[in-house]
This record gives structure tokens, C-alpha cells and sequence, in this order.
């Protein structure tokens, strides 16, 4: 059997192969183009990064430019970079003019590190989430349906946010854990959490939504009728859920390395992240590359690691097109549901209608930094504005912008991964780049605006509901209900629309849904470099962004809109929890 396999199976890994060779080649000439797409002077920015306070003369920007070759163009550069990395030679930075590959294998080693204590802290938090579906669940009792409001609280909370609150409260006022640098196994603890307590309340959430299914397959009540240790049901019930999930870690896990800019920044861990930003903002192109290729290569291993567990785990059934359908049962909906969502939807009514009466750019310096009061129920930032009405006015532009970069997103990711073949190598590498640097690229392009900076986030944001996608269409075509479609002479669209679009679109709504805070997280710190949204502009993200630096002295400022992303995450999760459940 395996060697029939093998003629199909070589050109597929043939396309894969290539799929991520062009994608990685596209991104490093995207890369290698920033300085001159950017429309200022490489020589200008480079020149100020190695001295902040030096004015640039005509004939000191001459020397810089003759010095780096900014006259021949991008591609030479790319092409000189390119030729020395077989010797093991990245070049030298612009900047500082050190070695640029010491400087990225230090900065890699710190973010994988980083990386594997979030990815513990991930596991955890994934766990507890879905904690109480796998005990019912294995034991035949599990009647009634979740909310999801712990993984939709969880997973909005801001990464950036947790990390300055468990860096004051657990590093300075407790003294447990260092609060900042990167001096042992300690220094990763708060970092560590602040990274991973959203990453797995997401994974875990959407873990939670597959459980069921597993448990209510055939296989799961023969094993309760023979007298299966519950330990044993719930291990195959993960065995069985886990592969759809496992593309999610490919984002996840890079994430927790080139994504991790903010945090890194808070706790001054010298880490992979914050070195490619910083090596883009002052266009130090030698450092940008090789971190960019750091990331690639980081991406792809991933990919294929995470494809090869996915088979691992499923196994023959999947190799021979026998794998059973995934089938969520009917469960109750919790009598809670329904005042969750009233009670959110009310809140942010009240909210929008209060804010909208009062003046978002009014400054009073005599009230900067007030506390909650009759006059100003969420207290004042440190302009003195009222932040009531600075939350009220930047709602409906913060939904409607991430609500349509989400929608946009998911879309895209679930038509190119109907498309795994073509897709795969792709996605893998779109994984790879952090939303502030395609910022960068689209700002050389279209200028700073919050529309650049939605474009931004969904040239990468697409990539997690293709990998989703991708997993869940595979072990749906391997089914043998697909089979037996097929044979009775099912055509592609109605394949298509009975069948495949089914079993994909309610776990993909999920995924959206989880990450929707996300995207506002994200055109929030592009907004803060500023490539997004620019002040005074009252958007939630950008007003955590701005109060960020006083959440210690004046907490209000950031508990406002952190609150309301939190209530509009469970209200996106409730509320379609609730309208699934009256389809049924």
C-alpha cells in the first residue's frame, strides 16, 4: 500500500517544496525593497539611527550612500547577501557596523527560549479550558453546551496589557519574578505568561467546540459500554480532535517569537522580535534579513513538523480514506446564554450612547488623569479627556475596521486553503511575518492610514483559517461518507456544498470570532508605531496603546477599553453560539 502512494505523493511534496521556496524568495525581495519603498532617504534614516541627535548634512548623507552602495539598488544588495550566507556571512549592520549573524543567532536563541516556556504556559491554559468537556465527555455526561465566555475573556485580554500588570504587580510590588532583562530561567516566567495565558485560552476555546464530536462517535460509546477507563476515552478523544487544531499552533508558535514585539519591549527581553523591528524602523537591511529568514526558516520547520504529528495522529484511516466524520452533537444551551449576551449587548449600547454625548477631543490639563467620577464615570487619560466619550466615539470605527479585516481574512484564508496544494508553502511563511513589518512595507507604499494598516494585517491574517481550513478539508475527503457520495456519482459543487463547506465554516466562524480582539490589538500597536491610526482619533486599541505607560499610577485608563474588548469578544462568541443554536 505505501508504495502506491508514493506516485502521487512525490509531486505534491515537489509543489509544497516550491510553494515555500517562492513564497520565502517574494518575502526577502519584499524586504530587501523597504528602504526605497519607503520614500525617504536610507541614508537619512540610517544616519539618524547611529546618531539620534546628529542633523544630516548633504555631504554626511553623500558618505552614507557611497559607503552602503544605497545607489546601486536593492536587488545587488540582495544578491551580495544572498551569495555570503552558504559561507556563514550575514554581512554587517548598517548601523552599528557588528556582525549581523551573532547578532540574530543571540536574539533567535532568547525567543526560542521565550517561545517554549509560553508554549508550556499555552498548554496549560488550553487545558484548563477545556478541562470540564474532557471529564464529562469521557464519562457519558456531558449534556450540556458551553458558553465560551472563559476563552472568549481569556483570549482578549491585550498581551502587551498583561505583561506591564504582571511585570508591576508579580516583578516590582511582589518581588517574586524579575521585571525586566533576561538573566536565567526567571526572567521567562512573566513573559512567559503574558504570551501564553491568550494564546491558549484561543486554542483552548476552539479544542472545547471539537470535544463533543469526538465523544459522540461510535467508537467513544462502545468504549464506555465495554468499560474503558475514562483516562483512555478522553486520550482517543483528543487523539481524534487534536490534528484539526494543530495548524493553529503554526501561527501561535511563530507568533510567540517575531510577534512578541511588545512584550519583549516591556520586560527588555533582547529577543528576535523586537530586533527585526527595530532593525525596520531604521532600516537596517542586513539585520532585517537575516531576522526575516530566521522567521522563514522558524515557519516552515514548523509546517512540517506540525504535518507530520497531524498524520501521525490520524493514522492509517486517513491514508486509506476511512476516517470517520466529526459530527457535533445536540447539546443544551445554558440558561445563562441568552443573559450573557443581553447583558453585553446592553452594556455596549449604554456605552456607544453615553460616550457619543460627550466631547472625545476636549482637553482639560486640570483634570489630567482623574479617577472615575460622577462628572467622569471612566475617569480622564492624561490630557484630561473624557474617557467615556473617547470609548463612546471609537466603537463603532474600531468593530467596523476589525470586524472587516476579519471578514476579509477568513474569506481569503478559506479559499486558498481549499487550494492546500498551491496554498501550503504560502501559508507557512505568511505565518512567519509579524504585522508590524508588512506595516512598514504597506506605509512605503499607500502612507500611514488605518486602511494601509487593515491591508496590513490581512496580508497575514489570512493564514490561520487556511491552515484551518486545509486540516479540516483533508480529513473530511478522507472520510468514507465522501467515498460513498463520490460512488453514487456526486459532483464537485455538490461535494462542495453538502459536505466539505459543512464541516468547515462552523469551526472557522469560531476561529474568526476568537480572533477578532486580536485584530484590534493589532491595527492598535500599528497605530502606535505610527502606520495605522493616527491621533486623536478615539479608537480602543489605540487609547490602550497611549494609556499603557500609566496603567500603574492611574489603572482606570486602561481597565476602560480593555473592558470593552473584553465584552465585545463574549458578545461576538455568545451571541453566535446563540444564533447557532437557533438554526438547529
Amino acid at each position: 500500500m505505501a508504495v502506491a502512494h508514493l506516485p502521487a505523493a512525490r509531486p505534491y511534496i515537489g509543489r509544497l517544496a516550491a510553494g515555500r521556496a517562492l513564497a520565502g524568495a517574494a518575502l526577502l525581495a519584499a524586504v530587501a525593497a523597504l528602504p526605497w519603498l519607503s520614500g525617504s532617504d536610507p541614508a537619512r534614516t540610517v544616519l539618524r539611527a547611529r546618531s539620534a541627535d546628529q542633523d544630516p548634512t548633504p555631504a554626511q548623507l553623500a558618505v552614507v550612500r557611497e559607503q552602503l552602495g544605497l545607489d546601486q539598488g536593492p536587488w545587488v544588495h540582495l544578491a551580495h547577501w544572498l551569495g555570503g550566507l552558504p559561507r556563514g556571512d550575514a554581512g554587517v549592520s548598517w548601523v552599528s557596523g557588528a556582525p549581523v549573524m551573532p547578532q540574530v543567532g543571540t536574539a533567535l536563541s532568547v525567543s526560542l527560549t521565550l517561545m517554549l516556556g509560553a508554549l508550556v504556559v499555552t498548554a496549560l491554559v488550553a487545558a484548563l479550558v477545556c478541562a470540564r468537556t474532557v471529564f464529562l465527555g469521557s464519562r457519558r455526561r456531558l449534556r450540556q453546551d458551553r458558553t465560551g465566555t472563559t476563552a472568549a475573556v481569556l483570549a482578549a485580554l491585550p498581551k502587551f496589557l498583561l505583561a506591564s500588570v504582571l511585570a508591576t504587580v508579580c516583578g516590582v510590588w511582589w518581588g517574586w519574578f524579575p521585571s525586566s532583562g533576561w538573566a536565567g530561567p526567571q526572567s521567562m516566567v512573566l513573559p512567559s505568561l503574558a504570551l501564553g495565558i491568550p494564546s491558549g485560552a484561543m486554542l483552548g476555546g476552539l479544542l472545547d467546540q471539537a470535544l463533543p464530536a469526538a465523544f459522540h462517535e461510535p467508537w467513544a460509546r462502545t468504549a464506555y459500554a465495554v468499560g474503558l477507563p475514562p483516562g483512555n476515552i478522553a486520550r482517543n478523544a483528543l487523539r481524534r480532535t487534536l490534528p484539526g487544531m494543530l495548524p493553529q499552533l503554526l501561527p501561535t508558535v511563530v507568533a510567540l517569537v517575531g510577534g512578541a514585539v511588545a512584550v519583549e519591549k516591556i520586560f527588555n527581553i533582547p529577543g528576535l522580535g523586537r530586533l527585526a523591528l527595530e532593525s525596520a524602523v531604521a532600516q537596517d537591511l542586513p539585520v532585517l534579513q537575516t531576522a526575516t529568514l530566521a522567521l522563514v526558516l522558524l515557519g516552515v520547520s514548523a509546517g512540517i513538523l506540525i504535518r507530520a504529528l497531524r498524520h501521525a495522529l490520524l493514522g492509517r484511516p486517513l491514508r486509506d480514506g476511512a476516517l470517520p466524520a466529526l459530527h457535533r452533537p445536540p447539546l443544551v444551551p445554558p440558561r445563562s446564554l441568552r443573559w450573557i449576551t443581553a447583558a453585553c449587548a446592553v452594556a455596549l449600547l449604554a456605552l456607544v450612547t453615553a460616550g457619543l454625548l460627550r466631547d472625545p477631543l476636549q482637553v482639560d490639563t486640570a483634570a489630567r488623569l482623574v479617577s472615575p467620577s460622577l462628572e467622569h464615570p471612566l475617569g480622564t487619560d492624561a490630557l484630561g479627556r473624557d474617557l467615556l466619550a473617547r470609548l463612546g466615539h471609537g466603537a463603532l470605527r474600531t468593530a467596523g475596521v476589525a470586524l472587516a479585516v476579519t471578514v476579509v481574512s477568513a474569506v481569503t484564508g478559506l479559499l486558498l486553503g481549499m487550494a492546500p496544494r498551491a496554498s501550503a508553502g504560502p501559508t507557512e511563511v505568511a505565518s512567519t511575518l509579524p504585522a508590524v513589518l508588512t506595516g512598514l512595507l504597506i506605509a512605503g507604499v499607500t502612507g500611514p492610514s488605518v486602511w494601509g494598516a487593515a491591508i496590513a494585517v490581512c496580508v497575514v491574517g489570512w493564514s490561520p483559517y487556511a491552515a484551518q481550513t486545509a486540516a479540516l478539508l483533508e480529513q473530511e475527503r478522507a472520510s468514507g461518507h465522501i467515498a460513498a457520495s463520490v460512488a453514487l456519482g456526486a459532483g464537485r459543487l455538490h461535494l462542495l456544498r453538502r459536505h466539505l463547506l459543512p464541516a468547515v465554516l462552523p469551526a472557522l466562524l469560531r476561529n474568526a470570532l476568537l480572533r477578532l480582539p486580536t485584530a484590534v490589538l493589532v491595527l492598535a500597536s500599528l497605530g502606535f508605531l505610527g502606520l495605522g491610526e493616527q491621533p486623536p482619533t478615539p479608537e480602543w486599541g489605540r487609547l490602550l496603546s497611549e494609556n499603557q505607560p500609566y496603567a500603574e499610577l492611574a489603572p482606570w485608563t486602561v481597565l476602560g477599553p480593555a473592558a470593552a474588548l473584553v465584552v465585545l469578544s463574549v458578545l461576538a462568541v455568545t451571541g453566535s453560539a446563540l444564533g447557532h443554536k437557533k438554526g438547529e
